[in-house]
This record gives structure tokens, sequence and C-alpha cells, in this order.
């Protein structure tokens, strides 16, 4: 970092930003355009250690830096200009917070005597993400002062351990600057020596964000939990039991008790290869055969994270009269419905979890799970090999069996989780993306985009239309894909949102097909033309096959995949009932 090439004060502030950054280990930073920013901009884009990515939405932008950290495990830094461009971040912040991942938000604004009298581009940023960030502070104005760049830079290791310790999430830092934001000249200005700029770096040690598990407190009231003899263990979406020695230690404790496991499709859990017999993939079918209800009674339920997606899960469980145990490594609340649960909260807790003795086993009770398992795999798999035409349900059962271990895998909200919810199959060793945090729609497209930058390998994005259509922007983002990294999108087109053909607002016409269901009318082919996309649209599922794989190892593909969504809807319900009855 030459001195002479630190030209101003807001330059020298923004160069000691990134090369703490850089020293704590950070790789990515994501850059949206703007003046106010430019001192940021200027240092990250000068800072050889970290990968700077330009992307023109704020929006697209937050999204994919929230891909890029999911994927990687570690903070990146986002930044923006003054004003509305802020605002753009929060859909993303909350996903971020509400999901665990850890970011670090800084954005520029105007100092303070450009606020509150009407100055071009200025709006109240302090604190407007509201309680969403871990952590969130206001800095101090730019000045040449060492104790202020002492402030500035332990200011940054505190963020950058806030975002990561006990409970991951995004940060927020303001930035504050006066003229001049370009990297001129300033009068009077002198930089600070190479020798005392290293040494104002060098003089902490540098943390690498992982949290040391703390001890669990266990209650004399969970003994009736290991005490019981029947128990199912629900497992969620997340990353509670994200590592390969966590998974196979949680299936072999599973085992030796005899209790199944019911494992949500975005979990780690249920894509895991080798772990059969106790894992139960089609809860949600196996529970529409209420006759079986007895049968299926625990005496305890373990979930681990938070509730699976399945309502039917959600409402089973709800009517059980038994003691539950919440496992949980974040602080919030995982129990929506308000049970009589005991909690137990941390990064500790799973492995507190696992180190206990197991209950005494109960083979016959396990096996019975197990035996309405394979019937409901069975029976789906029986109705989509005589079925020839393009029902949406059947592409997640499809992408299930034909991707390839490891193949990282974003699957959107809405219909498309349910469908994997219903339909994904056990045991293909995929890895699994979601923003199912506050399960919203915005983003779908910029976060699989930077999962596939972070993972640099052929990633594949299934999708309904509206879902793709809301975050369109992100196609401009495309273009910072590195070599190795490839995006697939799998596109379900029912011209609408599948999802409401499920709800009782569906029998209410008008308004239900343009207020609810809301068709756009679009032609992807022109679509996938504007962006320069490669283009596929299958008639038939060996059609399908041959479009996904293999998968192209650099751009981005789109397999659009048009269903009928009265006609899938129609159809899901009878499949359940048949399922059912075969139960």
């Amino acid at each position: 970092m030459p001195a002479p090439a630190i030209p101003n004060v807001n330059c020298l502030w923004g160069a000691v930003v990134a090369g703490t950054l850089a020293r704590l280990g950070l790789k990515h930073a994501v850059l949206a355009p703007g003046s106010r920013s430019a001192p940021l901009t200027w240092a990250f884009a000068r800072q050889k250690e970290i990968q700077s990515l330009s992307v023109l939405d704020e929006r697209s932008a937050a999204f994919y830096a929230l891909g890029l950290a999911k994927a990687s495990g570690q903070p990146v830094a986002l930044v923006c200009t003054s004003g509305t461009a802020v605002a753009n971040f929060f859909p993303a912040i909350i996903e971020a917070s509400l999901s665990a991942v850890p970011l670090l938000v800084l954005t520029a604004d105007r100092p303070p005597e450009l606020r509150d009298c009407h100055a071009g581009q200025a709006i109240d940023q302090v604190k407007i993400y509201g309680h969403y960030p871990r952590w969130q502070h206001e800095m101090a104005l730019p000045e040449n002062n060492p104790k202020l760049l002492r402030y500035l830079r332990q200011t940054m290791v505190h963020a950058w351990d806030r975002s990561q310790n006990q409970w991951p999430g995004p940060v927020h830092l303001n930035f504050p600057f006066r003229e001049p934001l370009a990297p001129v000249k300033q009068s009077g200005f002198k930089a600070p020596t190479v020798k005392h700029l290293e040494k104002l770096l060098d003089i902490f040690e540098p943390h690498r964000g992982a949290s040391a598990s703390h001890d669990v407190e266990f209650f004399a009231s969970a003994e009736q939990i290991f005490g019981a003899r029947r128990g199912v263990i629900v497992v969620g979406p997340g990353q509670l039991a994200d590592r390969e020695i966590h998974l196979r230690r949680l299936y072999d404790w599973a085992r030796q008790c005899g209790w199944p496991i019911l494992a949500d499709s975005l979990s780690p859990l249920r894509s895991s290869v080798g772990l059969g017999g106790q894992m139960i993939a089609h809860y949600d079918l196996i529970l529409r055969a209420e006759k079986k209800y007895a049968r299926l009674q625990p005496e305890v339920v373990i979930q681990l994270g938070s509730l699976p997606t399945s309502k039917k899960l959600r409402t089973w469980l709800d009517g059980l009269d038994v003691p539950v145990l919440v496992v949980n490594h974040g602080p919030e609340n995982a129990d929506p419905l308000h049970r009589q649960a005991i909690h137990w909260r941390g990064k500790g807790a799973l492995l507190a979890l696992l180190n206990r003795d197991p209950p005494p086993s109960n083979a016959k009770y396990a096996k019975h799970w197990a035996r309405l398992e394979k019937l409901a795999s069975m029976s789906c798999a029986n109705a989509f090999l005589k079925m020839d035409w393009l029902f949406e349900g059947k592409t997640a059962w499809t992408l299930s069996r034909a991707l390839s271990m490891g193949t990282p895998v974003f699957v959107a909200s809405s219909m498309p989780v349910r469908d994997c919810e219903y339909f994904w199959e056990a045991g293909g060793g995929q890895r699994i993306y979601f923003n199912r945090g506050a399960n919203g729609i915005d983003g779908t497209l910029s976060t699989a985009l930077g999962i596939a930058h972070a993972m640099r390998r052929p990633t594949v994005l299934y999708t309904g239309d509206l879902a793709l259509l809301h975050d369109q922007n992100g196609f401009l983002a495309a273009r910072e894909l590195p070599a190795g990294a490839s995006l697939t999108i799998v596109l379900i087109n029912n011209n609408g949102s599948g999802i409401f053909e499920h709800l009782p607002i569906s029998k209410f016409d008008p308004p239900f097909e343009r207020f609810f269901a809301t068709p756009q009318n679009i032609d992807f082919e022109k679509l996938a033309a504007l962006y320069g996309l490669d283009y596929r649209r299958p008639a038939t599922w060996p059609d399908f096959t041959q479009a996904l794989l293999p998968l192209p190892t650099r751009g981005v593909r789109l397999i659009e995949v048009r269903t009928d969504r009265k006609r899938d809807a129609a159809f899901r319900s009878q499949l359940f009932h048949q399922i059912a009855a075969t139960l």
C-alpha cells in the first residue's frame, strides 16, 4: 500500500477498511456503483487479496453477496452509495439475519451537515435496518489522526467478529464522507508512511471466524425424554447438522434407539448418501394416511433447528401431547407451535445431545415408519414412471435422481420448495441451498449466482416463473461468474403462482386470476436471447434429462418446463389421495 498512492483522507479510511478486512480473511466484496461510496470502492478494487465484484442493482448485489456467504460460510462485504441504494439492501439483510448468514454491510452516507436539509440523495440511514443487524454503528467522519485510525481498525475487527460469533448474521456500518470522494490529491493531506500503515494493520491477532462451542446446561426435566421408547427426530432446513461428522453421528444415534428421522428436503441430512433405514423423506405423504396415526404416535419429539416446510407435519406435531426437546444453534425461538418444550441452545447443543447415551432401542417402531416410507416412495415412482406429460412435481423428483452427488442446488420458495418436500428422494448427495429465513421469492436468481460463484462449479437453480421474473436484474450479475462456475436454471413456467391454486382464494375468480395467480405471459425464449443465455424447452421427460445433463462448465443456461398449474394442482391432490389410500 504505497503511501503516495493514497491521495486524501477518505481514501486513507477506505484503505484501512479494505486492508484490515483482507488481513482478517475477507475474500469477496460486492460493490454497487455510486459516487458517495467511491472511497470504499476505490480501496476494495485495489486490494489484491479481495475479489471485488460489480453488480448494478443494489437488491441483486445484496442477494449475490448472500449467496456467496451461504456457500462459503465466510462474511462477504457489501458496499453501496447513499440514499435509496441503502434501502434496496434491506430484503437480503432480513434474510441474512433470519437464516444466520454473515454479511458486512458498508453503506456510504452524507456528512451530518448535509442531512435533514434536502440535500440530494440523502435519507436517514442510521439504524435503517431496524433490529435485523447483529450490530450496527455510525462511523466517525474520516480524519488523518492516529487515534481515529486505530478506532477505525478496531471497529472493523469488531464488525468481523460480530458477524460470526455465536449467532452469525449481518453487521451494518454507516460511513459518512465529505468531499473529495474521488481519489484526487487533497491539499494539505500527508499520507502515513508505509511503515506506519503496516504497523497499524499488523498489531492485532487476526480472527478467522471460528467461535468456540460452549457447553449447554442440561435440565433435570429432560430426563423423561431420554427414557422414552418411541420417539421421532424432526430435522428442519438449515445448517444445524451440516458437518459430515454430525450427520453420521446423528444417524448412528437414531439407529441405536430405533427412532425415525423426519428430515426436511432442505436439510443436508435428507440428501446424505448412505443414510438409509431411519431416514424418512416422504413423511408429508405418510401423514396424509390419518388412519395410521395411532401406530405412528411417539412418546417424545426431538426437533433440530426450525420446523420443516410441511404443513401436514406441523399439524400432526401440533396435535401430539408429548414432551418436546428443541435443539437449536441460535438464540431465537424455533417453536412456532408454542408447545411445552425444553430448549437447548448454542453451537454445542447438537454435540451435547449426541454425547448422551441413546434411549432404549425400539426397532419395531422404526421398522413401521420405514415400511411406510418404502411404500410412499414406490407409489411416487410408479406414478411418475407412467407419466408422459410435464407435471411440475415430477421435476423435483427427477432432479433428485438425476443430479450427481455434490451438485449445488438452490431451491426457490413457493411451489418448488414444497414439491421438493413432497417428492425429493433421499440419499442423492446434492448440496441444497435456499432462502427460508423470511421465505420470500425476492433475490432468488442473484442468490443462486452467488452460490455458483462461491462453489466454482456447475450449479442448478430450481424456480418458478414469478420468482425468476421478480429478480430479473440478477442476470446482469452473471458476467461476474468465475471460470468453472455455471448456473442451470430449471424454470417451472405455469404462467403464474401455482401455490395459490391450493388455497381457498383460488375458488373466487374474479379476483383470483388477476390479483393472486398474476400471470405475466412472458416469452422466456426472448428473455434468454436478451441476456445471451443458452435456452432449452423440453417437450418430454427424455428431452428434459437430455437438456439437463451434462451440466455446463460455464455461463448461464435456461431450461423452461411449461406446465398447466390448474391441471398440476388437481393431479397433486389426486396423487396425495391415492398414496394415502395405498398406505
